[in-house]
């Protein structure tokens, strides 16, 4: 292939300008990324159209790795250090040749790397960059694991004192522990792995004849790898360890944390114990520290309820709620407020059970039960620390609610969030704990009430003509020309046809005239028409109509929102 600069591909494509070109270059110095990943993120091209330009300027093939079964033994081909600097996959071989997938086919120094490791001749092939990355996961993360679960049977009979004198790393970035003890490198493959999946939650659950390892992907849990019995104490030793927990103690429960860097990227763990008649299961949930996803766009705000978001931040006083069942998604938009109201100018203080995110600036304060500190008593001490804003993390009785409403009326802006399914309902819900109408209408500002949809893969996304039942379930006449869109399904969801979730919302801003009908002790149902009536009010249902609409999520996940409310 002979040597050409994306630039000048670019441009005799037609997909950017000397001018476009010129930017980028100078952003490029800053920003220190490939010119390609520059120009996608500044969203001068796509990363669709610069496939298809490399494609067409240079005679690339495009290889979809969603369709290929990579051979295990193509691991051995190029090595994972080199796969991972250069963002490169190995994809098959003969005697003479590597065919090699890259999201830079430009990229000489990675086709010389792998030519210089190989003594073959590279030939370059073009992929997406987040199907390399899972290939690379794939290939020598199952690899990796395999392997490490082999050599950890021959070590099986050393002694436990011998194992956990060598768990020492918690950087799983930069292949350092490849000569680490077997049982480091299982653990953090399957940290890696979950990272990249973009999970959630761990599972470690003990059976009775092995460990099973599941991952809470899009909310779902999946089956990942199993780990025979005999090496089960090994596992979970390691990560109470990195929990700094006592390994010595298997009969109650036990909390810890940790923190790992895993491409640049810091990642916190808390880590949970459990005994169960098969040995201890843990949890591990996984917390990013990725500014990108803590803000109003990444968690799904966007139109009237972003503006209406924006007005609640806007207050200098008043109480905004935050509800939702359980995993609704509630925690990351108040870890998004956090964020944005977080300045030198104000003191901040949180009360949180437990601390999910370190923040810098933020005063956190721990729940801890034992010592007396719950939220009614940690609530009264903040009050005393000249706060401007408080973030409690629940409110679970009626006497921190009270206290938390009156900081609302005398001048705080208090954040908290609450178990319940819509706005009407929250406000019962405070009457029901204890809350004086009138202090309600008082004091709070917003309701903000959401859920987590699963959104379409993007892999495998296709049209589709909708039936006239689906129509009808996201409020559509039975008759309306509109299409739909759904996942056919690929190696990139795990068939699954969905990849990622954002949230739906309904902001509910207190008017004078639903302060009137709180303050009065409006029924549930009277307030539900009240909210009703109130013009601007967008309930999640709409929310959903919209997301279904636009081919972000399905009328399956629409359908389940719906019918969890009615």
């Amino acid at each position: 292939m002979a040597y050409k600069r994306l630039g000048d591909v670019l441009i005799d494509a037609g997909l950017i300008d000397e001018g476009q070109l010129t930017h980028a270059l100078e952003r490029q110095k800053m920003s220190k990324r490939r010119l390609g990943d520059e120009l996608i993120a500044e969203g001068v091209i796509t990363e669709a159209g610069l496939i298809e330009a490399l494609q067409m300027q240079l005679g690339v093939e495009f290889i979809d790795l969603s369709q290929v079964d990579l051979d295990p033994e193509m691991s051995r081909v190029v090595s994972k250090n080199v796969a991972r600097q250069y963002n490169v996959v190995p994809v098959r071989q003969s005697p003479e040749e590597v065919f090699l997938a890259m999201s830079d086919p430009l990229n000489f120094m990675a086709i010389e790397a792998v030519k210089n490791a190989t003594r073959k001749r590279v030939v370059p092939m073009v992929a997406t960059q987040d199907a390399i990355m899972r290939a690379i996961m794939t290939l020598y993360g199952n690899e990796g694991a395999a392997r490490a679960i082999e050599e950890m049977r021959r070590d099986v009979r050393s002694t436990a004192d011998d194992v956990q004198g060598t768990f020492t790393t918690t950087s799983l970035g930069d292949d350092a522990d490849a000569q680490s003890a077997p049982t480091v490198r299982l653990v953090n493959s399957v940290i890696e792995r979950a990272a990249t999946e973009r999970a959630s939650d761990i599972h470690l659950e003990p059976r009775e004849e092995d460990l099973h390892v599941r991952m809470r992907i899009d909310g779902v849990l999946r089956t990942i790898l199993t780990v025979p019995k005999e090496l089960q104490a090994s596992v979970i030793s390691r990560l109470k360890i990195m929990g700094g927990m006592d390994t010595s103690e298997r009969r109650v429960p036990q909390d810890g944390r940790a923190n790992i860097r895993l491409k640049r990227q810091d990642i916190d763990l808390r880590i949970n114990t459990l005994p169960t008649i098969h040995g201890e299961k843990v949890v591990i949930r996984l917390l990013e520290k990725n500014e990108e996803l803590f803000n109003p766009q990444g968690i799904g705000l966007e139109g009237d309820n972003l503006e209406k978001y924006r007005r609640l931040l806007r207050a200098n006083n008043g109480m905004v709620l935050i509800v939702g069942p359980t995993g609704s998604g509630k925690s990351s938009t108040m870890h998004t407020m956090i964020r944005e109201l977080n300045n030198d100018a104000v003191n901040l203080v949180t009360l949180e059970d437990p601390v999910e995110y370190n923040i810098d600036g933020v005063n956190q304060v721990q729940i801890n039960e034992k010592t007396g500190m719950t939220f009614a008593s940690g609530l009264r001490a903040i009050l005393r620390q000249d706060p401007d804003i408080v973030a409690v993390g629940e409110i679970r009785d009626g006497e921190t609610a009270e206290i938390a409403m009156r900081a609302a009326i005398t001048g705080h802006l208090v954040l908290s969030t609450v178990h319940t399914y819509d706005a009407a309902s929250t406000i019962d819900r405070l009457v029901d704990i204890g809350v004086a109408p009138y202090l309600i209408a008082s004091g709070v500002r917003g309701i903000v009430s959401q859920r987590l949809v699963r959104t379409v893969c993007p892999h495998c996304r296709q049209e589709y003509q909708p039936s006239p039942d689906e129509l009808v379930a996201v409020g559509l006449h039975p008759q309306a020309d509109v299409k739909f869109y759904q996942g056919a399904g690929c190696p990139m969801c795990f068939g699954t046809g969905y990849r990622g979730r954002t949230g739906v919302f309904e902001i509910l801003l207190l008017d004078r005239a639903l302060r009137e009908s709180v303050s009065g002790g409006a029924t549930r149902e009277a307030l539900r028409i009240a909210i009703e009536r109130s013009g601007t009010f967008k309930t999640i249902e709409d929310s959903c109509r919209e997301l279904v609409l636009a081919g972000v999520t399905t009328v399956e996940e629409a359908r389940k929102t719906i019918t969890d409310r009615e």
